[in-house]
């Protein structure tokens, strides 16, 4: 029995971005880190893909890959990241700098820290526009118009302001405004909402939704959150250790997941809980370490459906339907069953 073909079925139109058989390392005085391996995923335009997975996974790894902002000890050794066609990878650091800020865009994790705490709102904002044409007035014009827009009160009054004068609330919504000023073609948010309460982490997810529709961007949304994952994105994306695992529309992730660590992430998913308790569902075993080789399945060791052969072989991707995609041994074992 053979499995379905891997490759990405052709389409009318080509995805924003393209992620092709992604390998990053990084150098540690322990030896290499192989923290990215044979990363595939697309990004269509206008849509919202989520990656989750548990802290330690490469959702944030490849989110910085993308943007280019790795430490010096990182090394991509394999595979390409196409945007817009485009090979970020073989981009000279002028051509990659042209594009961030412009054609792509991020919301970093933690608004306490992402704004420079010595300049006011409208010059950092100001500067995000350096891309764009027009005088210092119509750029301030676009600045207020987008803080209204993302619910900052008396926004003409407020620009003259510091980052320490908001709220951590406001400072996320002031990175949102930031990023989405300059009508990026790809907005990356790396877990937006991890520093917020829950109150407003809803608040920053309808908002990101609204506006995301409105200007019509492609969002790679990072999250550990699955409700705003559920609520937010078209597809979604399930990392393990450095590896894509599953993937597929969100629909089908959510109502009908077919890898263990999939169903495993949703059992843990306080949102699913009926019933009143004080222990919360885990996941037993720890990620494992990523130094030197990993043969097999990453999962196996915290997997109940593990046998000889997923410490042996690692698992081919198969495909259900036109969109899910599930890296697992028991899926050849169910489609033999079913001939």
């Amino acid at each position: 029995m053979t499995h379905d073909d891997p490759r990405p079925q052709p389409s009318s139109s080509r995805p924003l971005l393209e992620i092709r058989d992604l390998n990053l390392d990084f150098g540690t005085p322990r030896g290499r880190i192989h923290a990215l391996r044979n990363v595939s995923l697309d990004v269509p335009g206008g849509q919202v893909v989520g990656i989750v997975g548990e802290s330690g996974s490469g959702k944030s790894t490849l989110a910085y890959t993308v943007m280019g902002l790795l430490p010096e000890n990182a090394q991509v050794t394999a595979g390409s990241i196409l945007f817009e066609r485009r090979d970020l990878l073989n981009m000279t650091a002028h051509e990659r700098r042209g594009l961030l800020g412009d054609r792509l865009a991020m919301i970093f994790q933690d608004p306490m820290t992402a704004l420079n705490p010595v300049r006011t709102i409208e010059s950092q904002m100001i500067e995000i526009q350096h891309h764009k044409h027009g005088s210092r007035s119509e750029k301030r014009a676009r600045i207020i118009g987008m803080l209204q827009r993302v619910g900052i009160p008396d926004p003409q009054d407020r620009i003259r302001a510091y980052p320490h004068q908001f709220s951590g609330g406001m400072r996320q919504r002031i990175c949102i405004a930031m990023a989405l000023l300059v009508k990026p073609a790809l907005l990356i948010a790396d877990e937006p909402t991890t520093a917020l309460d829950a109150t407003l982490e809803v608040q920053i997810i309808h908002l990101l939704k609204n506006l995301q529709s409105e200007i019509g961007c492609s969002v790679l949304f990072v999250s550990h959150h699955l409700g705003a994952v559920a609520e937010l994105c078209d597809h979604v994306v399930v990392m393990y250790a450095g590896e894509i695992v599953e993937k597929g529309n969100v629909r089908e992730i959510f109502h009908n997941p077919r890898h263990p660590y999939t169903r495993a992430l949703l059992e843990c998913d306080p949102g699913r809980i009926r019933q009143r308790t004080r222990v919360l569902p885990t996941i037993p075993g720890e990620v494992p370490s990523l130094l030197g080789s990993n043969n097999g399945c990453i999962f196996r060791l915290r997997c109940p459906h593990a046998s000889v052969r997923c410490a042996q072989e690692s698992p081919l991707e198969y495909r259900i339907g036109t969109e899910q995609a599930v890296r697992c041994h028991l899926l050849e074992h169910e489609r033999m069953a079913s001939v």
